[in-house]
């Protein structure tokens, strides 16, 4: 989840290093929830932790709400950073897109392979290939934030600009290979609202409560249709409208831009903490090695913190090699590896798509849990450390 930026007369270096400092902050936020989640789940208080969560309301769990409900949200602010970064943004030229996009790929392409190496001999877990493909962004800035200015600018905005398109790429994964029976019935419903949507975005209409109102039928249609619910964010993010003009790409009254800084507080400080307090708590009884190597959780763990680091700086060092693109400025070998290394914290994507892809097995997604924390702590004190003693690049010669 980001919103880097180029330093340009529009975008001042400023306004980048304020946002990297939010996000990271949001971050560190996501940290404490996530070990007060796991203190809770192994104390006295477990019990009422997990009963908690399984209480009804309404249709719903307590759980589900967090789940389907408040995700929604989040996947929402993602489809807006998306849809600036492509339209306006780090990502909106294809020069800019060649090095994040082919390090994000790598960065996919590695992890699933190995979870489905280290699976092939238990077919019905198979189907969690998807979970170490994530880069948990927030996770990794908090990381980064810690370390300090050890880290170039450059780095960090190559990691967020990585982390749009492996969103981008996790939301693919979601619709294409994780939805439920689908109801032609409410699908259809809910593509109406999104031609509606797409047709107000398409006159001018720029009254945000318009489309929120018909986003929340665009949730409860795709709900009801199998589709999974939080994909509703992303659609009706894409029509949005983002108002540009020339000498003035970033026009701060347009209605994304307005929308989005609206909800970024409340998704970094509060929904994914929640989110991340109300899924990884898992209780450590019972817990020995011979669980901790099952194939889910090994798999997992190996993808993330093996698979992310080999992906992402292998394609990012052939890419550079071959004059594809530039290295990021300022930026060493090892500081490239150690970032490399941070985009093995796949903590919340990769917890999120666990539950879809095990949705029926409290066994499995405890083990997911297991494999998410083991891969994404791995990587986090693994790169941490990396990049402490990393040495940065050289200064550039002077010219003679």
């Amino acid at each position: 989840m980001t919103r880097p930026s180029s330093a340009s007369p529009h975008r001042p270096i400023s306004a980048l290093r304020a946002f990297i400092a939010s996000e990271a902050s949001g971050g560190i936020v996501l940290m404490v929830a996530a070990a007060v989640a796991m203190v809770m789940a192994n104390s006295a208080a477990a019990p009422i932790y997990f009963a908690v969560l399984k209480t009804y309301i309404g249709p719903l769990s307590v759980l589900h709400w967090i789940n389907d409900g408040l995700m929604a949200l989040f996947f929402l602010l993602v489809g807006l950073e998306i849809k600036r970064e492509f339209v306006d943004g780090q990502l909106s030229t294809w020069p800019r897109r060649v090095l994040p996009g082919i390090a994000a790929a790598g960065g996919m392409v590695a992890p699933a392979v190995i979870y489905l190496a280290l699976n092939v001999g238990t077919p019905p877990t198979l189907r969690g290939w998807a979970i170490p493909t994530a880069t948990d962004i927030a996770f990794a800035l908090g990381v980064l934030a810690l370390i300090g200015s050890r880290v170039p600018v450059s780095l960090k905005i190559f990691l967020t600009a990585l982390a749009i398109i492996d969103d981008l790429g996790a939301i693919a994964i979601i619709a294409a290979f994780y939805t439920a029976d689908l109801s032609l019935a409410w699908f259809a419903a809910a593509l109406a609202v999104l031609v509606v949507l797409a047709g107000l975005n398409r006159m001018g209409v720029e009254r945000l409560p318009v489309y929120l109102v018909l986003g929340a039928a665009l949730w409860f249609f795709l709900l009801k249709s199998g589709i999974h619910a939080t994909l509703a964010g992303v659609a009706l993010a894409l029509t949005i409208p983002l108002r540009t003009s020339p000498g003035r790409p970033d026009d701060p009254h347009s209605p994304l831009h307005i929308l989005e800084h609206a909800l970024h507080p409340w998704v970094a400080y509060l929904i994914v903490p929640v989110f991340g307090f109300a899924n990884a708590g898992v209780s450590l009884s019972g817990i020995n090695v011979a669980a901790l190597v099952a194939p889910v959780p090994l798999g997992i763990a190996a993808g993330l913190f093996l698979g992310k680091q080999i992906g992402v700086f292998l394609t990012t060092w052939i890419a550079v090699k071959l004059d594809w693109a530039d290295c990021p400025e300022n930026a060493s070998w090892p500081q490239v590896y150690g970032v490399s290394l941070l985009c093995g914290i796949g903590f919340t994507m990769s917890l999120f798509i666990g539950l879809l892809a095990f949705p029926t097995s409290e066994l499995l997604q405890n083990e997911v849990k297991i494999g998410v924390l083991m891969g994404s702590l791995l990587s986090a004190l693994v790169g941490t450390l990396v990049l402490l003693v990393a040495k940065p690049a050289p200064p550039p010669a002077k010219a003679a």
